[in-house]
């Protein structure tokens, strides 16, 4: 029995003695634990702690969509910002002159005002001046061409007082060579002769023959002579065309 009490008393001091170097040894893996936080500030402690977000904050109890909330320092930018843009629209509303600068503005759109009414009556008089000259060339025209019209009129009133046949057949003759010189004179050329080509810019043909004796498209007989000044064709020549 001694010797039962003996062993049982061993085996009882071996685990108290086990007990004490589990307690004095740490476990490699506590270990490792305690070392890194051993290592770390108290400050990052703190701070990982509070990094770490907790359901109720994350989900959030009032949020049941479980949204996370914007943080305070963005709320604030926003609603300065906010301020600044409405502070900025109402001093945009409330623009105001000074005196100086209301009186620049005004005597300036008055000499545009000024500059604007002597354009229109500069215009005004040039519409005027220039509607005057006109009716002052055709007037000018009108004169040249009567002033070298009238001697031929003055030459029939003197063959219209012959009695003399022959002296009758001499003014007329002498009035249309006058004539000719007058039209030449005012620079209108006289047109279609026969023989020449038929032209229908300067010919009006009223009458068709055929003649051997007389080319294609050839003028036959004229009944009454053409004229133009320039390019430009004052009365057309009526004429007979052959072929």
């Amino acid at each position: 029995m001694a010797e039962k009490m003996n062993g049982r008393e061993k085996s009882k001091n071996k685990d108290k003695n086990w007990d004490k170097i589990k307690k004095e040894v740490p476990d490699e893996n506590d270990a490792g634990d305690t070392a890194a936080e051993e290592e770390l500030p108290a400050e990052d402690k703190v701070g990982a702690e509070d990094e770490i977000p907790s359901r109720e904050t994350a989900g959030g109890e009032g949020s049941e969509s479980g949204e996370q909330a914007e943080p305070e320092e963005n709320c604030g930018k926003s609603e300065k910002g906010k301020k600044k843009s409405d502070k900025k629209g109402k001093d945009e509303e409330n623009v105001t002159l000074t005196k100086k600068e209301a009186d620049k503005i005004l005597n300036k759109l008055a000499e545009l005002n000024d500059k604007y009414l002597h354009v229109v009556a500069e215009y005004d008089n040039f519409r005027k001046r220039s509607q005057k000259e006109r009716e002052g060339l055709y007037a000018d025209a009108y004169a040249e061409a009567l002033s070298a019209l009238l001697p031929i009129a003055d030459n029939l009133e003197r063959a219209a007082t012959y009695t003399d046949g022959d002296k009758i057949i001499e003014g007329v003759a002498m009035t249309l060579k006058q004539l000719s010189a007058s039209l030449e004179k005012l620079g209108i050329e006289s047109f279609g002769e026969p023989g020449d080509s038929f032209d229908p810019n300067l010919h009006n043909a009223i009458m068709h023959c055929e003649d051997d004796s007389l080319g294609e498209n050839v003028i036959a007989e004229v009944f009454q002579h053409g004229y133009k000044k320039g390019d430009r064709v004052i009365r057309f020549a009526m004429v007979k065309v052959a072929n």
